[in-house]
């Protein structure tokens, strides 16, 4: 595998290499096998919990297509998106947990492809649906007609294809490699030139351009919000802000990681051993950290919703073995004007 993770495949054989191995004079053993416990550990609850949560938006968005908003298309595809990534994320988990690559060139070239595709896909989507509170907010009447369900296919379809198109150089370059312990699975390309591709677009599409739009877009809303006389305004700014920081704590972290490896790699800083040690250590676990994103998704932009929350006691009442309480109803029934009013102005 090659000498740095910066790539956006997050493939990580990188974690057994970095220029040394357990017998050179800079020891990593340590620092890898706890690197291999964590990432184990971490990524099977992620499995678990996140196909639960995006598993559940999915079948909810999709039993109520015919009210389907703006909103709920990007939640939808935001949920695939995540779904794309779980789907590869286990691949990943035994290839830690064996130190070899057992399931073939194909699933190595897709696997680096679509972890790669679902994290811009991902990203993308949060930034559209920040735009389109923002507009829905700021400019109601001008593009209220504008958020119809053929706007958001194509929406979808550029979105994807955007993901897509970025992520090719994963497509093409993660591929199966000999490694000390048998086959790996790795991103090599075959020139700098895409090592420095990797890094830009993660930094620059990955995290600064949408963080950009985040905390603009959200500067503006936030005004807007407070003046508006509902009970629920205060939980609204605590939920844009939340969403602001989650996402900057979450991705900040590991892409610092991943641009002060690549300097590493090119023996430009940080070339001690205890430097090299303390960045291994930090991309194991700033991208496991990073990668509990999808998660979050549900919970940040789906579950504190109101609107969803009904939706989903009305799914599992259909569910045998669960029953849902008169006072669920009740309680739920008793705040649905609030609760439109609120998601009219702020769509969750």
């Amino acid at each position: 595998m090659s000498d740095t993770t910066v790539t956006p495949t997050m493939t990580y054989d990188d974690y057994y290499e970095f220029g040394v191995t357990e017998y050179s004079p800079c020891d990593t053993s340590g620092i890898i096998d706890f690197g291999r416990v964590f990432i184990i550990i971490l990524y099977s609850l992620v499995i678990i919990f996140g196909f639960i949560g995006n598993v559940l938006v999915v079948c909810v968005l999709v039993k109520h297509r015919n009210q389907t908003t703006m909103t709920d298309i990007c939640l939808f595809n935001l949920a695939l998106s995540d779904l794309l990534f779980l789907i590869s994320l286990p691949l990943y988990t035994h290839y830690t947990m064996v130190k070899e690559w057992t399931h073939g060139d194909f699933l190595c070239h897709f696997s680096g492809g679509s972890l790669s595709t679902s994290f811009f896909c991902s990203t993308f989507f949060m930034v559209v649906m920040t735009l389109d509170r923002y507009l829905i907010i700021k400019h109601d009447a001008k593009v209220t007609k504008y958020r119809t369900r053929r706007t958001g296919f194509i929406l979808t379809v550029v979105v994807w294809l955007l993901s897509f198109c970025v992520s090719l150089p994963s497509f093409i370059f993660t591929s199966e490699t000999k490694q000390p312990n048998g086959l790996g699975c790795s991103y090599e390309p075959n020139n700098d030139a895409w090592q420095v591709y990797s890094i830009l677009t993660r930094n620059i599409l990955g995290l600064v351009l949408p963080l950009l739009v985040m905390v603009l877009s959200y500067s503006r809303i936030i005004p807007v919000l407070m003046r508006i006389r509902s009970t629920k305004k205060l939980r609204v700014v605590r939920l844009i802000i939340s969403i602001v920081v989650i996402f900057f704590l979450l991705w900040a972290p590991y892409n610092i990681s991943c641009f002060l490896m690549f300097l590493h790699s090119n023996q430009n800083v940080l070339n001690d051993c205890d430097s090299n040690k303390n960045l291994i250590l930090s991309v194991i676990v700033t991208e496991a950290i990073a990668n509990t994103h999808c998660c979050l998704n549900p919970i940040l932009y789906v579950f504190v919703g109101q609107k969803f929350m009904r939706r989903v006691l009305q799914l599992m009442k259909c569910v045998p073995g669960i029953s849902i309480t008169q006072w669920h109803s009740s309680h739920y029934s008793s705040r649905k004007s609030s609760a439109r009013s609120s998601e009219g102005t702020f769509i969750m």
